[in-house]
């Protein structure tokens, strides 16, 4: 079974449902679908012009995993408009509205992330919330044990 998608944080929402061409019935059209997440890679790297790491950074996901968000939106909407498609905008359930709102990492939910530390950001230097762990140390002997 696959692992689940990291949500990922989209700036707004959508007004539009899709975009269609014109002077053509809409249900003679094949259709194809971008997700929030792929809009909102297509706003902050080819409107905005931010590069992928800062881009990457505002939504919550890794410099790796922005650029094949982005390739994907790209090629969605590039056959929508050449192959003259209906192209639609859903939310596939991976977004998380506001660019305030934090995005819990899976170790404070209860997840592992196999070795990698908090992405939260929140305060690096302190323990989980429920992990019994300090960051203080008690006295150590001559030997470096407690």
């Amino acid at each position: 079974m696959p692992r689940p998608p990291h949500p990922r944080r989209i700036h707004r929402l959508f007004d539009s449902p899709g975009f269609r061409p014109i002077g053509r019935p809409i249900w003679t059209l094949p259709a194809v679908t971008l997700g929030l997440d792929g809009l909102e890679a297509l706003r902050l790297a080819d409107l905005e012009g931010l590069y992928q790491e800062a881009a990457a950074e505002q939504m919550g996901v890794s410099r790796p995993t922005f650029s094949r968000i982005l390739a994907h939106a790209r090629s969605v909407v590039a056959d929508a408009l050449v192959s003259g498609k209906v192209l639609l905008i859903a939310d596939e359930g991976r977004a998380v509205l506001g660019p305030e709102q934090t995005i819990p990492c899976p170790l404070h939910w209860g997840g592992r992330r196999r070795g990698r530390g908090c992405r939260c950001r929140t305060n690096p230097d302190s323990p989980p919330e429920g992990s019994g762990g300090s960051k203080e140390e008690g006295p150590k002997g001559p030997e470096g044990r407690s």
